[in-house]
């Protein structure tokens, strides 16, 4: 009886642990800062809350690079933040 190979399908060949996916609630806040989406962002650490916003794009580059931060971003594009940084990589 033979056992047939096992082969990965495209999706379970990208690690969870890769580049681009290291940190995505983190990305998806820098995406959403970014992008002026409405909601409110907080993150501290290995805990980061979203409440509104969007999940990165795929081809989206950008991080935050602060430990702690909070920001609220209301319709209108107003931008409440702790964080003054740059979100490119």
């Amino acid at each position: 009886m033979q056992v047939p190979d096992r082969k990965e399908s495209p999706s379970q060949s990208a690690s969870v642990s890769s580049p681009d996916q290291a940190d995505a609630p983190l990305r998806a806040i820098a995406y959403s800062l970014d992008a002026l989406i409405p909601g409110f962002y907080f993150w501290l650490g290995a805990i980061k809350i979203r409440l509104g916003g969007s999940l990165a794009e795929n081809t989206y580059p950008g991080t935050i690079h602060s430990p702690v931060g909070i920001a609220v971003v209301l319709p209108g594009y107003r931008i409440y933040s702790t964080y003054q940084g740059s979100y490119d990589p």
